[in-house]
């Protein structure tokens, strides 16, 4: 959580990756932005690759997010419980810091008393649903996702409107991996909804190699990219504030 954003990379993949830097390491250096990176690992039914699986489970591990592998028919559901469960993990460890700063000791929430315990999660809950939330979305279009961006597409329309109803803002982007020319391509810049990923999936292609760990580096830089212009903004109001216009 940065300044009052919750920053997440949503990774969809369905495969290990074999170009570039190493996905965990990555993963960790996004956690050290307080980027949480959180992985859905999609699956042919009844094939189940356990080095993809060590894969998703360690590069969410690294970034301090929540992981999930799913067949594709179970994938709506899913995108919607990560992101939503990877936002109260995230704040309730925000809340746990200050419950330690404002008791001067190491004290966690399950030693708290049940009362106790209970009005924390309601001011978890409040912050999920006023926190601006920022949420990078990486599809990996390799080979064999073809057939899935069909439902991934879907998902991530559906995630757009459960998320709608909150209160606080949100915002999403999206990068694939591997892009037509190059390892990584923006494809959709910061935006309120995700509606308009509906053109723009018909027109991705799929195939090359799988290039996760730069793919998880550009989406942290993709963070960096709006917190700069952010900064920027409130330079200009600052100024604009001074000279009384």
């Amino acid at each position: 959580m940065n300044n009052g954003h919750l920053n997440q990379i949503l990774l969809i993949t369905d495969g290990c990756s074999n170009h570039g830097e190493d996905p965990l390491a990555m993963a960790a250096f996004a956690k050290e932005q307080g980027i949480t990176v959180n992985v859905i690992g999609i699956m042919e039914e009844n094939q189940i690759d356990p080095e993809a699986m060590k894969e998703v489970e360690g590069i969410a591990l690294a970034g301090g997010g929540v992981h999930q592998v799913v067949y594709a028919s179970q994938l709506s559901q899913t995108v919607q419980m990560v992101t939503k469960k990877a936002m109260t993990q995230t704040l309730q460890g925000v809340v746990n810091q200050e419950l330690k700063q404002i008791l001067g000791k190491n004290v966690e929430m399950e030693e708290l008393s049940p009362e106790k315990r209970g009005e924390v999660m309601e001011v978890v809950d409040e912050l999920g649903e006023t926190v601006h939330l920022q949420v990078l979305v990486l599809v990996d279009t390799s080979a064999s996702m073809a057939p899935k961006l069909p439902t991934v597409k879907e998902a991530l329309i559906d995630l757009s409107v459960s998320l709608n109803s909150r209160i606080g803002n949100n915002e999403f982007a999206m990068c694939i991996f591997p892009g037509k020319k190059q390892e990584v391509e923006l494809v959709l810049n910061w935006t309120p909804k995700l509606q308009s990923l509906s053109t723009l999936f018909a027109k991705l292609s799929t195939g090359g190699i799988t290039p996760t760990g730069p793919a998880i580096r550009e989406a942290t830089q993709q963070f960096e990219k709006i917190r700069s212009r952010r900064s920027m903004l409130a330079d200009d109001e600052r100024r604009f504030d001074e000279f009384g216009i």
